[in-house]
Protein backbone atom coordinates (compact mmCIF):
# COMPACT_ATOMS: atom_id res chain seq x y z
CA UNK A 1 0.00 0.00 0.00
CA UNK A 2 1.50 3.19 -1.10
CA UNK A 3 2.07 6.19 1.61
CA UNK A 4 -0.53 8.33 -0.11
CA UNK A 5 -3.22 5.54 0.44
CA UNK A 6 -2.28 5.25 4.29
CA UNK A 7 -2.11 8.77 4.87
CA UNK A 8 -5.78 8.99 3.24
CA UNK A 9 -7.19 5.84 5.38
CA UNK A 10 -5.69 7.52 8.53
CA UNK A 11 -7.06 10.72 7.71
CA UNK A 12 -10.70 9.10 7.13
CA UNK A 13 -9.92 7.07 10.91
CA UNK A 14 -9.21 10.46 12.25
CA UNK A 15 -12.54 12.66 11.18
CA UNK A 16 -14.75 9.27 11.86
CA UNK A 17 -15.61 10.25 14.94
CA UNK A 18 -17.03 13.53 13.49
CA UNK A 19 -18.34 12.29 10.09
CA UNK A 20 -20.80 9.64 12.49
CA UNK A 21 -21.59 12.29 14.57
CA UNK A 22 -23.12 14.56 12.12
CA UNK A 23 -25.07 11.89 10.12
CA UNK A 24 -26.62 10.26 13.49
CA UNK A 25 -27.07 13.70 15.25
CA UNK A 26 -27.62 16.56 12.52
CA UNK A 27 -28.24 14.90 8.69
CA UNK A 28 -30.30 12.39 10.14
CA UNK A 29 -32.30 13.85 12.19
CA UNK A 30 -32.89 16.70 9.83
CA UNK A 31 -34.17 14.67 7.31
CA UNK A 32 -36.51 12.34 9.86
CA UNK A 33 -38.22 15.86 10.59
CA UNK A 34 -38.94 16.33 6.83
CA UNK A 35 -40.22 12.87 6.63
CA UNK A 36 -42.58 13.60 9.53
CA UNK A 37 -43.51 16.67 8.08
CA UNK A 38 -45.49 15.10 6.08
CA UNK A 39 -47.29 13.21 8.59
CA UNK A 40 -49.31 13.98 11.92
CA UNK A 41 -46.84 12.03 13.67
CA UNK A 42 -48.12 11.94 17.64
CA UNK A 43 -47.44 9.53 20.74
CA UNK A 44 -51.38 9.65 21.22
CA UNK A 45 -52.32 8.38 18.20
CA UNK A 46 -51.37 6.21 14.75
CA UNK A 47 -49.25 8.19 12.45
CA UNK A 48 -50.74 8.85 8.80
CA UNK A 49 -49.23 10.40 5.83
CA UNK A 50 -51.46 13.94 5.38
CA UNK A 51 -48.59 15.13 2.80
CA UNK A 52 -49.37 18.90 2.16
CA UNK A 53 -51.84 19.31 4.95
CA UNK A 54 -49.97 20.42 7.67
CA UNK A 55 -48.11 23.36 5.58
CA UNK A 56 -51.40 23.99 4.18
CA UNK A 57 -52.58 24.37 7.78
CA UNK A 58 -50.03 26.93 8.30
CA UNK A 59 -50.19 29.13 5.40
CA UNK A 60 -54.03 29.03 4.59
CA UNK A 61 -54.87 30.67 8.22
CA UNK A 62 -55.88 28.10 9.75
CA UNK A 63 -53.53 28.47 12.61
CA UNK A 64 -54.06 31.82 13.81
CA UNK A 65 -50.59 31.51 16.28
CA UNK A 66 -48.49 30.83 13.38
CA UNK A 67 -48.45 34.29 11.58
CA UNK A 68 -48.13 36.23 14.82
CA UNK A 69 -45.01 34.29 15.82
CA UNK A 70 -43.43 34.89 12.21
CA UNK A 71 -44.26 38.48 13.12
CA UNK A 72 -42.88 38.46 16.42
CA UNK A 73 -40.19 36.63 15.47
CA UNK A 74 -39.14 38.90 12.43
CA UNK A 75 -39.61 42.06 14.35
CA UNK A 76 -37.57 40.97 17.09
CA UNK A 77 -34.56 39.74 14.76
CA UNK A 78 -35.14 43.58 12.99
CA UNK A 79 -34.71 44.91 16.80
CA UNK A 80 -32.33 42.45 17.61
CA UNK A 81 -29.47 42.13 15.84
CA UNK A 82 -28.98 45.94 14.90
CA UNK A 83 -29.35 46.96 18.86
CA UNK A 84 -26.34 43.88 19.38
CA UNK A 85 -24.19 44.51 16.43
CA UNK A 86 -23.88 48.38 17.57
CA UNK A 87 -23.67 48.08 21.05
CA UNK A 88 -20.66 45.36 20.64
CA UNK A 89 -19.16 47.50 18.04
CA UNK A 90 -18.87 50.43 20.46
CA UNK A 91 -17.99 49.01 23.06
CA UNK A 92 -15.14 47.01 21.34
CA UNK A 93 -14.43 50.22 20.13
CA UNK A 94 -13.95 51.76 23.38
CA UNK A 95 -12.04 48.68 25.07
CA UNK A 96 -9.61 49.31 21.92
CA UNK A 97 -8.34 52.20 23.19
CA UNK A 98 -4.95 52.43 24.69
CA UNK A 99 -5.66 55.57 26.47
CA UNK A 100 -8.38 54.02 28.39
CA UNK A 101 -7.33 52.55 32.37
CA UNK A 102 -8.20 48.70 33.58
CA UNK A 103 -8.68 47.87 30.15
CA UNK A 104 -8.04 44.41 31.36
CA UNK A 105 -10.54 44.36 33.82
CA UNK A 106 -13.09 46.03 31.58
CA UNK A 107 -12.78 43.54 28.97
CA UNK A 108 -13.80 40.75 31.30
CA UNK A 109 -16.18 42.83 33.06
CA UNK A 110 -18.28 43.36 29.90
CA UNK A 111 -17.26 39.41 28.49
CA UNK A 112 -18.66 37.79 31.85
CA UNK A 113 -21.96 38.38 31.12
CA UNK A 114 -21.95 35.75 28.19
CA UNK A 115 -20.72 33.23 30.25
CA UNK A 116 -23.11 33.32 32.68
CA UNK A 117 -26.14 30.72 33.15
CA UNK A 118 -28.91 32.27 30.69
CA UNK A 119 -31.53 30.95 33.60
CA UNK A 120 -29.80 33.36 36.33
CA UNK A 121 -29.13 36.16 34.02
CA UNK A 122 -32.99 36.13 33.39
CA UNK A 123 -34.11 35.38 36.97
CA UNK A 124 -32.20 38.92 37.58
CA UNK A 125 -33.73 40.95 34.73
CA UNK A 126 -37.27 40.09 35.61
CA UNK A 127 -36.39 41.28 39.19
CA UNK A 128 -34.82 44.37 37.27
CA UNK A 129 -38.09 45.09 34.76
CA UNK A 130 -41.28 44.03 37.44
CA UNK A 131 -43.09 47.00 37.60
CA UNK A 132 -43.79 47.01 41.11
CA UNK A 133 -40.30 46.53 42.60
CA UNK A 134 -38.25 46.59 39.81
CA UNK A 135 -34.49 48.59 39.69
CA UNK A 136 -35.73 50.43 36.61
CA UNK A 137 -38.99 51.58 37.53
CA UNK A 138 -37.54 53.26 40.75
CA UNK A 139 -35.04 54.86 38.73
CA UNK A 140 -37.48 56.44 36.53
CA UNK A 141 -39.82 57.31 39.37
CA UNK A 142 -36.76 58.97 40.89
CA UNK A 143 -36.09 60.92 37.90
CA UNK A 144 -39.68 61.93 38.02
CA UNK A 145 -40.01 60.07 34.35
CA UNK A 146 -43.59 57.58 33.79
CA UNK A 147 -42.61 54.10 34.46
CA UNK A 148 -43.42 51.28 32.42
CA UNK A 149 -44.36 47.40 32.70
CA UNK A 150 -41.68 46.08 30.12
CA UNK A 151 -41.88 42.65 29.85
CA UNK A 152 -45.14 42.71 31.68
CA UNK A 153 -47.18 44.70 29.03
CA UNK A 154 -46.88 46.27 25.57
CA UNK A 155 -43.29 47.09 25.68
CA UNK A 156 -42.48 43.34 26.60
CA UNK A 157 -40.74 42.57 23.01
CA UNK A 158 -38.30 45.96 22.93
CA UNK A 159 -37.66 44.74 26.93
CA UNK A 160 -36.22 42.14 25.91
CA UNK A 161 -33.25 43.79 23.75
CA UNK A 162 -31.98 45.22 26.83
CA UNK A 163 -30.67 40.93 28.00
CA UNK A 164 -29.83 40.31 24.56
CA UNK A 165 -27.84 43.30 24.55
CA UNK A 166 -26.21 42.74 27.86
CA UNK A 167 -25.13 39.15 26.67
CA UNK A 168 -23.34 40.08 23.68
CA UNK A 169 -19.96 39.71 25.08
CA UNK A 170 -19.17 37.12 22.37
CA UNK A 171 -19.74 39.16 19.28
CA UNK A 172 -17.61 42.04 21.03
CA UNK A 173 -14.49 39.75 21.81
CA UNK A 174 -15.08 38.98 17.86
CA UNK A 175 -15.07 43.04 17.00
CA UNK A 176 -12.32 43.41 19.53
CA UNK A 177 -9.87 40.87 17.84
CA UNK A 178 -10.94 42.24 14.14
CA UNK A 179 -10.04 46.05 15.53
CA UNK A 180 -6.38 45.06 16.64
CA UNK A 181 -5.86 43.46 13.50
CA UNK A 182 -5.92 46.80 11.83
CA UNK A 183 -2.45 47.92 10.52
CA UNK A 184 -1.48 50.78 12.15
CA UNK A 185 0.26 52.23 9.62
CA UNK A 186 -2.51 53.15 8.03
CA UNK A 187 -3.66 55.42 10.87
CA UNK A 188 -0.61 57.06 11.12
CA UNK A 189 -0.57 57.57 7.38
CA UNK A 190 -3.82 59.45 7.74
CA UNK A 191 -2.19 61.48 10.26
CA UNK A 192 0.11 62.45 8.49
CA UNK A 193 -2.57 63.78 6.14
CA UNK A 194 -4.09 65.71 8.85
CA UNK A 195 -7.01 63.13 9.31
CA UNK A 196 -8.74 63.48 12.85
CA UNK A 197 -10.49 60.96 14.51
CA UNK A 198 -13.58 60.60 12.09
CA UNK A 199 -11.62 59.73 9.15
CA UNK A 200 -9.60 57.20 10.91
CA UNK A 201 -12.62 55.34 11.17
CA UNK A 202 -14.94 55.96 8.03
CA UNK A 203 -11.93 55.69 5.83
CA UNK A 204 -9.46 53.09 7.68
CA UNK A 205 -11.45 51.44 10.62
CA UNK A 206 -14.41 50.58 9.15
CA UNK A 207 -13.76 48.87 5.97
CA UNK A 208 -11.50 47.09 7.40
CA UNK A 209 -14.01 45.71 9.84
CA UNK A 210 -16.49 45.14 7.06
CA UNK A 211 -15.91 40.95 7.20
CA UNK A 212 -16.26 40.96 10.63
CA UNK A 213 -19.38 43.24 11.07
CA UNK A 214 -20.73 40.65 8.49
CA UNK A 215 -19.25 37.47 10.30
CA UNK A 216 -21.53 38.69 13.25
CA UNK A 217 -24.40 39.80 11.50
CA UNK A 218 -25.18 36.38 9.74
CA UNK A 219 -24.30 34.85 12.91
CA UNK A 220 -26.91 37.02 15.46
CA UNK A 221 -29.25 36.76 12.20
CA UNK A 222 -29.13 33.12 12.54
CA UNK A 223 -29.33 33.02 16.26
CA UNK A 224 -32.36 35.66 16.76
CA UNK A 225 -34.49 34.11 14.63
CA UNK A 226 -34.10 31.20 16.66
CA UNK A 227 -34.56 33.14 19.87
CA UNK A 228 -36.63 30.52 22.75
CA UNK A 229 -35.18 30.65 26.12
CA UNK A 230 -36.21 34.81 26.43
CA UNK A 231 -39.82 33.57 25.85
CA UNK A 232 -39.46 30.15 27.23
CA UNK A 233 -37.84 32.02 30.73
CA UNK A 234 -39.59 35.57 31.14
CA UNK A 235 -42.83 35.27 29.31
CA UNK A 236 -43.99 32.11 28.31
CA UNK A 237 -45.01 33.90 25.14
CA UNK A 238 -47.02 36.40 26.12
CA UNK A 239 -47.89 38.78 27.29
CA UNK A 240 -51.41 38.35 24.15
CA UNK A 241 -48.73 36.53 22.34
CA UNK A 242 -46.53 39.40 22.19
CA UNK A 243 -43.52 37.47 22.48
CA UNK A 244 -44.55 34.55 21.12
CA UNK A 245 -41.46 33.59 18.80
CA UNK A 246 -41.67 30.66 16.21
CA UNK A 247 -39.17 28.34 18.05
CA UNK A 248 -41.11 28.82 21.17
CA UNK A 249 -44.55 28.18 19.29
CA UNK A 250 -42.87 25.19 17.70
CA UNK A 251 -42.18 23.99 21.51
CA UNK A 252 -45.56 24.19 22.73
CA UNK A 253 -46.99 22.26 19.68
CA UNK A 254 -44.60 19.61 19.77
CA UNK A 255 -44.21 19.07 23.96
CA UNK A 256 -47.85 20.54 25.09
CA UNK A 257 -49.84 19.93 21.91
CA UNK A 258 -48.15 16.59 21.20
CA UNK A 259 -48.22 17.25 17.67
CA UNK A 260 -44.80 16.28 16.12
CA UNK A 261 -45.37 16.27 12.66
CA UNK A 262 -46.79 19.77 12.60
CA UNK A 263 -43.83 20.84 15.02
CA UNK A 264 -41.74 19.37 12.32
CA UNK A 265 -42.93 21.26 9.27
CA UNK A 266 -42.79 24.66 11.82
CA UNK A 267 -39.21 23.75 11.75
CA UNK A 268 -38.32 23.70 8.40
CA UNK A 269 -40.66 26.54 7.65
CA UNK A 270 -37.88 28.28 9.90
CA UNK A 271 -34.67 26.59 8.34
CA UNK A 272 -36.48 28.16 5.20
CA UNK A 273 -36.79 31.70 6.17
CA UNK A 274 -33.55 31.51 7.68
CA UNK A 275 -31.71 30.65 4.32
CA UNK A 276 -33.47 33.30 2.57
CA UNK A 277 -32.42 36.33 4.74
CA UNK A 278 -29.19 35.14 5.35
CA UNK A 279 -29.27 34.30 1.76
CA UNK A 280 -30.33 38.13 1.13
CA UNK A 281 -27.47 39.13 3.67
CA UNK A 282 -24.94 37.48 1.11
CA UNK A 283 -25.85 38.81 -2.02
CA UNK A 284 -25.83 41.68 -0.51
CA UNK A 285 -22.41 41.84 1.03
CA UNK A 286 -20.81 42.37 -2.04
CA UNK A 287 -21.99 45.65 -2.18
CA UNK A 288 -20.45 47.05 1.51
CA UNK A 289 -17.79 44.22 2.74
CA UNK A 290 -14.09 45.00 1.62
CA UNK A 291 -11.71 42.34 1.80
CA UNK A 292 -7.85 42.87 1.97
CA UNK A 293 -7.05 41.09 -1.26
CA UNK A 294 -9.57 43.29 -3.50
CA UNK A 295 -8.62 46.97 -4.78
Amino acid sequence: MSRQKKENIAGILFSLPAIIGFLAFSLGPMIASLVMSFTNYSISHPTEFVGLGNYTELFSGQDTFFWNSVKVTMTFSLMNVPVCIITAFLVALLLNSKKLRGMTFLRAAFYIPTILPIVATAMIFMWIMSPDFGLLNAILEALHLPTSDWIYGNAALPSLLLMTAWTSGNIMVVFLAGLQGVPQELYESIEVDGGGAWAKFWYCTFPHMTPTIFFNTVMFVISSMQAFLPAYIMTQGGPNNKTNFLVYYLYRVAFEFQNIGKASSLGWVLFVMILVVVGALFWSSKYWVFYSDES
